[in-house]
């Protein structure tokens, strides 16, 4: 993970980007790249647009990681540790014997 951060900052960093990437700019530009990978879905089916949008889906999906790797890399925070982290949390709120094949929110389990 490591090796990975240091590519996506080294990449900003040699076009002197990171001028432009505050912590507002990079979280707005979290949402606008998920509305572009949502929007790959728009009038389709799932499987319509896997099967005939695969790249998009990821250039969409790689451009949402990025933005979220700079962001994580600028607020100093360890990504490994504040995922494991969440899933902590999510393991209290979706206890497996009341969440398991149901999609209901935590608050209506």
């Amino acid at each position: 993970m490591d090796e990975l951060i240091k590519k996506v900052n080294d990449f900003r960093d040699e076009r002197d980007w990171r001028q432009f990437h505050n912590e507002k700019d990079l979280a707005i530009s979290i949402s606008l790249e998920a509305s572009e990978l949502l929007e790959l879905f728009q009038w389709s089916s799932s499987n319509e647009t896997i099967q005939k949008k695969q790249a998009g889906l990821e250039d969409e999906l790689a451009d949402v990681l990025i933005y979220s790797i700079m962001l994580a890399s600028d607020l100093k925070v360890d990504i490994e540790e504040i995922i494991n982290n969440k899933l902590k949390k999510n393991e209290i709120k979706y206890p497996v014997k009341k969440s398991k094949g149901n999609k209901s929110k935590y608050t209506d389990l």
